[in-house]
């Protein structure tokens, strides 16, 4: 893979998802791949799955071979030693050589308690130590050097850089994972460990929108209640998204948070308020919308997992997140695939959200090649050039 992505892929018409005509008239090469694929494989793509243990099971092979699904998320507990990894990694890509599109490689690698590489790679710190240092082009090092870790074992997506502000001090889950307390903190070295990442070839999805920062419950076992108005998110909880749109961000992660005064029905991550008219029209973001894990508990104790993955996509989600659990994994292409046929999720709607993802995978030349296990020494020595700038 190059050291930064294709500039000149095809593009997506602002407010629509439809790619525009090639000069001259040529094919367009994302329109013709959509019209190749069945509608089963443009709801795949919209799906973002986990798997269980170190290897690809049948349940993970079904999810590629039979549901088509966009990509995989891994954690800490699917991750052994650098040799299982790659393999791991390189089997995924080889199961999915049937598929229209390679698949979305993912994980979130934030530094310091958010890290999922094997324990052989030395560790990063966490974003609050990067952003004490306020050295946006120590941010952007850091950046670019997560990202040598994640292609060197066949990662092409980082869950990062967390732009949220940690303006509360009973946050659970937010905290250090913070560049700062400020919007200006978290704008300056947060947009420059995003340009990081792109620099060095793998996407980045920027998180948690509309800004995770000010909550005291954690989304992963309840549903966090922020009583903000849309004047102080824009004064405040926005302003690190704002840059990082203006500066080029290409996916953002939307949280499971309810704003009662924005929409006292839906948390953002399945709200229109938030996805549509925020985000996509008051901000212009044209590029993928995802939602964070929707096997969070802010989203299993508080409804039906299939229901609130249909509710996502109409709020304006391209890309659901289900991190855990086959049933649920499967419950959720069930239900996108029901409301695909009648009607609920009009074909235009699909196309517009899998144009998107087609784009950004054209654009970083995602691919299913394999790779070989990286060289875990020249990797470290890499790694150590940036920690000592830290300090």
């Amino acid at each position: 893979m190059p050291g930064s992505p294709n500039p000149g892929g095809p593009g997506i018409a602002p407010g629509t998802g439809t790619p525009p005509g090639q000069p001259g008239g040529r094919p367009d090469p994302i329109r013709e791949e959509l019209a190749r694929m069945t509608p089963d494989e443009k709801i795949g793509q919209m799906v973002l799955v986990g798997l269980d243990g170190y290897t690809v099971d049948e349940h993970a092979a079904s999810l590629i071979q039979t549901d088509h699904v966009g990509g995989f998320i891994l954690y800490k507990n699917n991750i052994q030693n650098v040799s299982q990894l790659a393999a791991l990694l390189n089997r995924l890509k080889s199961d999915n050589a049937g598929n229209p599109a390679p698949l979305f490689l993912s994980v979130d690698e934030e530094g310091g308690r958010v890290s999922r590489m094997p324990d052989e790679v030395h560790k990063l710190p966490a974003s609050a130590v990067i952003g004490r240092r306020n050295d946006t082009d120590l941010s952007r090092a850091v950046g670019g050097v997560m990202a040598e870790e994640l292609r060197a074992f066949g990662f092409n997506t980082d869950f990062a850089p967390v732009l949220d502000i940690n303006s509360n001090p009973d946050n659970p889950v937010i905290g250090d994972r913070s560049f700062g307390s400020t919007p200006d903190a978290a704008s300056r070295q947060g947009v420059a460990e995003m340009r990081g990442i792109q620099d060095g070839g793998i996407i980045s999805v920027v998180k948690h929108f509309p800004g995770h920062g000010d909550t005291s419950v954690d989304s992963h076992l309840g549903l966090p209640r922020v009583d903000h108005d849309l004047g102080r998110l824009r004064s405040f909880e926005l302003a690190p998204f704002r840059q990082a749109i203006q500066s080029g961000a290409e996916a953002v992660m939307v949280a499971h948070i309810l704003f009662p005064k924005i929409d006292p029905a839906h948390p953002a991550s399945m709200s229109p308020a938030f996805m549509t008219d925020l985000l996509r029209r008051e901000m212009h973001f044209d590029g993928v919308i995802m939602t964070d894990d929707l096997t969070m508990g802010a989203i299993v104790q508080n409804d039906d997992i299939g229901r609130a993955a249909v509710q996502a996509v109409r709020a304006g989600a391209d890309l659901v997140l289900v991190g855990h659990d086959y049933d649920k994994e499967t419950a959720v292409i069930r239900a996108l695939q029901r409301a695909a046929q009648d009607g609920t999720l009009p074909a235009a709607r699909i196309d517009d959200s899998v144009c998107r993802i087609l784009q950004l995978k054209h654009k970083y030349r995602l691919s299913d090649a394999p790779v070989n296990p990286p060289d875990v020494t020249r990797l470290n020595r890499d790694i150590d050039r940036v920690l000592g700038r830290i300090g």
